[in-house]
C-alpha cells in the first residue's frame, strides 16, 4: 500500500512488560499535590485524582509495555502516596509521578487512509516550558518539604491540608464500551482539574490494555487504603449532592476553607431517570469540589460532553480541541492501547482478512435486553439499510460476463460484530449464492459470536476489544442505535456512521431502517440538569452551538462541529 496512514494504537515490545503493575509504597509530595480517587461504575472502576491547577502528574511504575519515543515527556522521583492510619508504618518507598504533556503517540499498523475519515489536526503541542500544559508540575517535591506560607496562595492555587483516607475500587462486569467511554471522559476531568489518576484493574480487565504513561502508572495498588465502594451509591451520605443537601458543605461561598471540608467526597454520575444524577458541572460546584483532596466518582456514561457545558473549563476545551467532534478520537487513541495478546488477534485477522480488500464496511449489532428485537425484524432493518444507502452492491440474477463496469473485480469485506451467527450466515449466503450487478466481489466475515454477554470472562472481552478496533479499521460502519461498542469503534475510525434505529417502545419495527450521524462522537445518554443557580432544565442543544440531541437518543447530547 502507497498511501498509509496511522490508525491504531502501537503493539507492547513483550508480553512479560504487559504484566508490570506498581508496588504501593509510601511518601508523598509537595502540599498541594494530592489525589484524589474516581469509582466509575458500568464499569466500577477506581480513579485517583491528585494536584490542582498547575500540577498534573500520573503514579509511576516501570515504564515497559511501550518503548516507542513519548515525545519529550519527562520523570520525576518525587511521590505522592495518601496513608491510612490502618496500613500506617506498613508501606514503604514512594510512587513517583512523572510529567505528560497533551501529546498523540505513534502508532504501527499502517493502513490506507479512510475516504470516509475526517482529518482531524493533531492536539496542540507544548513547544516551550511557558507553553506546557497547565497543570504539568515543574517539580515534585516531598510531602514533608517545608513550602514557604503564602507560596502557593500567591500563585492563585488552592491551599490543602494533607488528609488521611481510604480508598478501595471493585470493578463489576459490565459492557467494555461504557468503560472506555467512561475513562476517557474521567481522563479529560483529571486534566482539566490537574490531579493523578489512578483506577482499579479487576480479573475481566486484566491484558486488555497497557499502561499508557511512559514511567508511571494508572494502575491502583492492590494494597491501597481502602474503603467500601459498595456503600457508595446515589444515597450514600458522602455523596456531592446530599453534602449539599443536608447542609454539610455549601457552594455559595468560594472563600470555604478547605480544612473545614470532610475528607473526600463522593460524585455519582450515572444514567438515573434520563439525567446525571449529580448536577456537578456547574462553576460554582466544581469551585469547592476543587478543594476537597479526594474525590470519588461512580459512571456509567460518556460524559465529556458535560464538561463542554461548563463554563470555568470552555475556554482550555477550546484551546485542546479546536474540532469539537474529535474529543474522543484523539483521547481514545492517547489512552487505550492493546496488549500483546489482543494485538495479536487484531493484526492476524487484520493481515488474513482485510488488508487487501478495496473496501472495508462494518456492521455492528446489538440487542439490548431491555428493548429485545426479534432476529427477523432487525435483519429485514439491516438490509433495508444497506439498500437505501447503497452500502454493499446490488445482487444480480446472472453471472456477469465480460464485465466492463469499473468496479468489476474489486474486492469488498464485511466485518460483522455480532454476538449472533445468524446476520453473518444470511448475508454470508446471500453473497455466496448470488452474483453482483456490478461483478464485485463481497467476502463477509465475523471474528466471533459468544451468543451472550459474558461480563466475567477475561477472554471474552479481549475478543471484544480487538473486534471494536478490528470495526475502526472499516472505511464505512453501520451500528445499531445505542451502542457503547459502536460510538468506540467509529470514533476510533473517525467516521460518520449509519445508526440502525430502535424502533418505539410499543412497535416492533423501526419505521426509518438507519440515518448518518452528524459527527465522530459517542452520544451523552443523560445530559446534565443545566441552570444551575437558576434552578431550571435548560436544553444544552438550544444554546450551545457545538451541542446536538443524538440521532439515536433523542434526549441524548453530543458534540459536533458547526
Amino acid at each position: 500500500m502507497d498511501m498509509k496512514r496511522a490508525r491504531s494504537p502501537r503493539a507492547p515490545v513483550d508480553a512479560e512488560e504487559d504484566k508490570r503493575r506498581p508496588g504501593w509504597r509510601s511518601s508523598g509530595v509537595r502540599p498541594e499535590l494530592v489525589l484524589v480517587g474516581f469509582l466509575l461504575t458500568l464499569p466500577l472502576l477506581v480513579f485517583v485524582f491528585g494536584g490542582r491547577w498547575g500540577s498534573s502528574s500520573f503514579p509511576s511504575s516501570s515504564a515497559g509495555s511501550n518503548p516507542v519515543d513519548r515525545h519529550d515527556v519527562a520523570t520525576d522521583a518525587g511521590s505522592a502516596t495518601p496513608q491510612s492510619t490502618s496500613v500506617s508504618g506498613q508501606a514503604s518507598g514512594r510512587i513517583a509521578l512523572c510529567r505528560i504533556r497533551r501529546v498523540l503517540l505513534p502508532e504501527p499498523l499502517q493502513i490506507q487512509p479512510l475516504p470516509e475519515a475526517i482529518p482531524f489536526p493533531a492536539l496542540p503541542l507544548p513547544g516551550a516550558e511557558a507553553e506546557e500544559v497547565r497543570g504539568v508540575p515543574q517539580e515534585v517535591r516531598p510531602r514533608d518539604e517545608a513550602v514557604p506560607p503564602g507560596h502557593q496562595a500567591s500563585q492563585g492555587r488552592a491551599q490543602r491540608r494533607r488528609r488521611r483516607v481510604q480508598v478501595r475500587g471493585v470493578v463489576p462486569l459490565q459492557r467494555l464500551g461504557n468503560r472506555m467511554l467512561t475513562i476517557a471522559s474521567t481522563f479529560l476531568y483529571a486534566l482539566l482539574t490537574d490531579r493523578v489518576l489512578l483506577m482499579h484493574v479487576a480479573p475481566e480487565q486484566e491484558g486488555l490494555f497497557c499502561e499508557p504513561f511512559p514511567g508511571s502508572s494508572w494502575v491502583l495498588p492492590g494494597d491501597f487504603p481502602h474503603n467500601n465502594p459498595f456503600a457508595l451509591n446515589i444515597g450514600a451520605p458522602e455523596s456531592y449532592a446530599n453534602m449539599l443537601k443536608n447542609g454539610v458543605v455549601r457552594n455559595d461561598d468560594p472563600n470555604v476553607p478547605a480544612s473545614s471540608l470532610p475528607p473526600y467526597v463522593y460524585l455519582h454520575i450515572e444514567q438515573f431517570r434520563l439525567k446525571l444524577s449529580d448536577n456537578v458541572f456547574c462553576d460554582e460546584d466544581q469551585v469547592l469540589l476543587s478543594k476537597f483532596n479526594w474525590m470519588i466518582l461512580k459512571s456509567d456514561s460518556y460524559f465529556a460532553p458535560a464538561l463542554f457545558l461548563t463554563p470555568m473549563f470552555e475556554k482550555e476545551l477550546a484551546r485542546m480541541f479546536p474540532k469539537k467532534e474529535s474529543v474522543f478520537h484523539h483521547l481514545g487513541r492517547y489512552l487505550f492501547h492493546p496488549t500483546n495478546r489482543v494485538w495479536g488477534i487484531i493484526s492476524r485477522y487484520y493481515e488474513a482478512y482485510l488488508a487487501r480488500v478495496d473496501e472495508k464496511i462494518g456492521f455492528q449489532i446489538r440487542i439490548f435486553p431491555e428493548k429485545p428485537i426479534k432476529f427477523e425484524n432487525m435483519y429485514d432493518q439491516l438490509v433495508r439499510c444497506i439498500r437505501e444507502q447503497k452500502l454493499l452492491p446490488e445482487l444480480g440474477t446472472a453471472e456477469p460476463t465480460n464485465s466492463t463496469a469499473a468496479d468489476a473485480g474489486k474486492v469488498k469485506a464485511v466485518l460483522i460484530a455480532s454476538l449472533y451467527s445468524g446476520y453473518y450466515e444470511k448475508i454470508r449466503g446471500m453473497y455466496y449464492e448470488n452474483p453482483t450487478k456490478t461483478g464485485e466481489i463481497v467476502a463477509v466475515y465475523q471474528p466471533s459470536h459468544e451468543e451472550e454477554q459474558q461480563y466475567t470472562s477475561n477472554e471474552h472481552n479481549q475478543k471484544a476489544l480487538a473486534e471494536i478496533y478490528l470495526l475502526s479499521y472499516c472505511d464505512k460502519i453501520t451500528m445499531s442505535a445505542w451502542s457503547t461498542f459502536g460510538y468506540v469503534a467509529y470514533s476510533f475510525a473517525g467516521v460518520k456512521p449509519w445508526i440502525l434505529l430502535r424502533p418505539d417502545w410499543n412497535k416492533e419495527v423501526s419505521e426509518v431502517a438507519c440515518v448518518r450521524s452528524t459527527s465522530v462522537e459517542p452520544c451523552l445518554h443523560s445530559p446534565p440538569i443545566l441552570g444551575c443557580r437558576a434552578r431550571k432544565e435548560v436544553d444544552a442543544a438550544a444554546v450551545k452551538p457545538y451541542v446536538r440531541h443524538c440521532e439515536d437518543v433523542g434526549f441524548g447530547v453530543k458534540l459536533f462541529d458547526n
